[in-house]
C-alpha cells in the first residue's frame, strides 16, 4: 500500500467518527500489508547487488571450512598402487591412466615399478613429474567433464582453484601422510580406492566405506610407501595441506610439485 494512502486514511479516522470503526478494520489489514510488503523488501535492500550464492562463497574466507578437511583422519588403512599398474581382483582398474589424466603413464615417464627401485624412484628412468603420489576416493568431474553438483559445496578450495568445466581442482593437491612417527609429503593425482564418490569421508567425518582391501581409504606410491617404511594394508593417518606448509624433501621440484620455497640463509 502506498504511503500517502496510508497517511490519508488516518486522516480521515481523526475526522469522521461515525466511521471510525470500519475504517480502523480497514486500516488494521492495509497495514498489514504493508509489513508485509516491506518485510520483503528487507533481503534487497541488504544485498542491494543481488550477488548469486555461488559468488558470495569466492567472497567468503574459506579459511574455516579449509581448517575442518584438513583435520587428521585417523586409523586409515593404505595400499600401495603404481603408475601402469595392471588390473587385477583388488585393483579393478588399471592405472595406465588416471582419473584426470589419459596418458598418465606416458606424462610421468613410464611404470612405476614398485619392486625395482633405485632409492625413491624407478629403476631406468626419471619420472617427469612427482613420484610421491595418493590416490582418495572423490573425483570431482563428471564423466561429461563438468563438476559435480555438490563439488562446490564440499571442496573447501573450489572457487580458488576453479579454472572452468573439465578442469580437476583436486588434481595435485597436497596431503600429508604420517606413519610411526614421520611424515611423507605427497600429491593428489588418482582417484581410489574403488570408490569415486565419498565426498563425506574426503572432505568430511565419514569413514572410508567398505571394501575388499579392508576398507582402505587411501592409496599410495611406492615413493610413499618407502619413504615411511610402509606394507600395503598398513594403517596410517593423513591430512589436506596447503602448498606454502609443505616443507623441502624428496617430493619437491617435480613436474607439477608446488611445495614451499627454500628459507633464505
Amino acid at each position: 500500500m502506498p504511503l500517502g494512502k496510508y497517511i490519508m486514511m488516518l486522516l480521515c479516522l481523526s475526522a469522521l467518527p461515525a466511521t471510525a470503526m470500519r475504517l480502523r478494520e480497514r486500516l488494521a489489514m492495509e497495514h498489514s500489508e504493508l509489513m508485509a510488503d516491506r518485510r520483503a523488501a528487507l533481503p534487497g535492500l541488504s544485498d542491494p547487488f543481488g550477488v548469486p550464492e555461488a559468488a558470495r562463497i569466492v567472497i567468503e574466507d574459506p579459511s574455516e571450512a579449509f581448517r575442518r578437511a584438513a583435520k587428521w583422519k585417523r586409523n586409515v588403512v593404505a595400499t600401495v598402487f603404481w603408475v601402469g599398474e595392471e588390473a587385477t581382483r583388488n585393483n579393478p582398474v588399471a592405472n595406465k591412466q588416471s582419473a584426470w589424466d589419459v596418458n598418465w603413464e606416458e606424462n610421468f615417464g613410464g611404470f612405476d615399478d614398485p619392486d625395482e627401485r633405485v632409492g625413491y624412484l624407478p629403476c631406468g628412468f626419471v619420472p617427469k613429474s612427482n613420484p610421491f603420489y595418493v590416490a582418495l576416493p572423490y573425483n570431482d568431474l563428471e564423466r561429461g567433464g563438468g563438476h559435480r553438483l555438490e563439488a562446490s559445496d564440499v571442496i573447501p578450495w573450489f572457487w580458488q582453484d576453479y579454472r572452468g568445466d573439465g578442469i580437476s581442482v583436486c588434481k595435485d593437491r597436497w596431503v600429508a601422510v604420517h606413519s610411526r612417527g614421520r611424515v611423507c609429503y605427497a600429491q593428489w593425482e588418482d582417484v581410489g580406492p574403488f570408490e569415486i564418490d565419498h565426498w563425506e569421508y574426503v572432505f568430511g567425518d565419514d569413514p572410508p566405506r567398505a571394501n575388499r582391501n579392508g576398507n582402505a581409504g587411501i592409496d599410495v606410491s611406492p615413493a610413499v610407501r618407502d619413504f615411511l617404511g610402509l606394507r600395503s594394508g598398513e594403517r596410517v593417518q593423513w591430512r589436506f595441506i596447503d602448498a606454502r606448509d609443505v616443507p623441502r624433501g624428496p617430493w619437491h621440484d617435480w613436474g607439477g610439485a608446488r611445495a614451499a620455497p627454500l628459507p633464505r640463509q
